[in-house]
């Protein structure tokens, strides 16, 4: 396996994340996946930690999934894979502990999901932003139907999803989607002075605040596990990855 790992680093009430899976740009492997829900439900029963920031290593944030990784073979697969995944996204989203994102470089699918479950978004002005997903036939996953659409409203989402055009930060601050905007290089430094905001604050409205924002996720999610199931099962899923690994463009629809 390629070395793959999420740093910690903690200060006074601020828990640093740091996904760093060099040989493939940070890409949301199923190890990582287990790995940060780990950190986090731990997070959550430790009061000291008060705010996380999530960042990346190498100047990359996260380059999606890991497309190597994903072998689905039927519906119990597929819900279970989207069951384990979204016990991240339901502790970012509705957890007690306020979370900001530090991007830099590309932060792209899965990357985006996890930027957008984060409460502040704080991008260098190298990041770009993409979804991606269509481009091996699923649909958006990681909770970002429910939160993109409630960053940036439905009709800018719609492009985001239908399209895959690429966003930079400039553009992401201008439509919501990106809170602050940094020189590049200190996405990480400011996105450790709002934590340490936060960290500072009554911890107990901000978790009730949370709570009632993310009203609505767990249907979202319900539905989006079992959407996302028969993506993985169809053929234009498969025709994507194939073309993915090969470096070629995939040609959806023909059976």
């Amino acid at each position: 396996m390629p070395e793959m790992r999420i740093t910690e680093q903690r200060d006074g009430g601020v828990l640093t994340l740091t996904l760093d899976y060099p040989a493939r740009r940070n890409a949301l492997a199923l190890p990582l996946r287990e790995e940060l829900h780990r950190i986090l439900e731990s997070a959550q029963g430790d009061n000291q930690v008060r705010a996380i920031v999530l960042t990346g290593a190498g100047g990359t944030f996260c380059s999606g999934g890991d497309i190597s990784g994903m072998d689905v073979q039927d519906s119990e697969g597929g819900r279970e894979r989207m069951r384990r995944t979204h016990r991240i996204i339901r502790l970012m989203v509705a957890g007690r502990i306020p979370i900001v994102a530090a991007v830099e470089g590309w932060c792209v699918g899965a990357g985006l999901s996890l930027a957008c479950a984060c409460d502040t978004i704080v991008a260098a002005e190298d990041a770009r932003f993409m979804a991606g997903f269509g481009k091996v036939g699923l649909m958006a996953d990681l909770g970002l139907p429910y939160t993109l659409p409630d960053r940036i409203g439905k009709a800018q989402a719609k492009q985001m999803l239908f399209y895959g055009t690429q966003m930079n930060a400039a553009a992401a601050e201008r439509t919501g989607l990106v809170d602050h905007v940094v020189p590049n290089g200190h996405a990480l430094p400011k996105a450790t002075e709002l934590a340490r905001f936060l960290a500072a604050q009554a911890s107990l409205p901000i978790a009730l605040t949370k709570q009632i924002l993310a009203e609505g996720l767990d249907r979202a999610l319900e539905d989006e596990r079992n959407f996302q199931t028969a993506c993985f099962l169809s053929a234009d899923h498969a025709e994507g990855k194939a073309a993915f690994l090969a470096k070629r463009e995939p040609q959806f629809g023909k059976r």
